[in-house]
């Protein structure tokens, strides 16, 4: 049987999302002195919206 389904046609029906996903970094100083850093993927709508992530 033939195939059905190209999976150019998979990705066509996929809808964009309209966030756009950013990996953020923040660091944090432990009681020992030294540093730690946590990461995460955050969705924002804007770039300029970066500033408010926390």
């Amino acid at each position: 049987m033939a195939k059905q389904q190209s999976f150019s046609d998979k990705l066509k029906k996929k809808k964009k999302s309209d966030f756009i996903t950013v990996k953020f970094i923040k660091s944090m100083k432990t009681a020992g002195g030294n540093y730690k850093f946590n990461e995460k993927f955050v969705q924002i709508e804007d770039l300029n919206k970066i500033a408010d992530v926390k």
